[in-house]
């Protein structure tokens, strides 16, 4: 069954919502420029709220290792999900299993994806000025052809109206979603939710 990450949490009521809808990980992100941002303080209340067997996915983008892991640690996250520029040598630094996030314009994109080493490969849609939360697509095929790096999480334009069929067509081992199932930036629609899910795993 594939894994579902509702990325973008900003409150502990959001992040319960999403794990009581059937939410296999919850992302935070650590990112100043996005309107999903939280603070390290804000973090630690959501990560301490959730119950056992749901992973807290914290998501940097381009910030010295040494805030990466210190971060980790404070907020006690599982997993670290790195959104920008970093190499594969920062990958090896961060002291947490590491998703790397790849924005996919066409099958050249993922030229560099056979030099990381990491737990996972997170596909976004391509923008020239976004890390991500861009809510587009990128053609799915492309997707597939990535599997044979490791396990795929699909992002990038999801949301309850499209995932069933994403899933159909990549088979990823997940995906995931942040502003397709928002009311507004950093709030979730809980009827989205609940949906997407739904939709995902069925």
């Amino acid at each position: 069954m594939v894994r579902v990450k509702i990325c973008g949490i900003t409150t502990v009521e959001d992040a319960l919502v999403a794990v009581a809808a059937g939410a296999d990980a919850i992302g935070l992100v650590f990112h100043e420029q996005s309107p999903r941002s939280v603070f390290p303080e804000q973090a630690q209340l959501i990560v301490r709220a959730l119950p056992p067997f749901v992973q807290a996915v914290g998501l940097f983008v381009n910030v010295e290792v040494d805030v990466v892991n210190a971060t980790a640690d404070l907020c006690r996250l599982d997993i670290v999900q790195l959104h920008g520029d970093e190499s594969p040598e920062f990958c090896g630094l961060v002291a947490r299993r590491v998703i790397k996030a790849f924005r996919v314009k066409d099958a050249t994109s993922l030229d560099s994806m056979r030099n990381y080493r990491v737990a996972g490969y997170l596909l976004d849609a391509w923008s020239p000025k976004d890390y991500g939360g861009t809510g587009t697509t990128f053609n799915w095929e492309v997707a597939k052809i990535a599997e044979k790096f490791g396990p795929i999480i699909l992002a990038g334009g999801l949301t309850p109206h499209n995932v069933r069929n994403a899933v159909k067509a990549v088979a990823p081992y997940g995906v995931d979603v942040s502003s397709g199932v928002e009311s507004a930036p950093g709030k979730k629609d809980p009827e989205k939710v609940r949906e997407f899910i739904r939709k995902a795993k069925g």
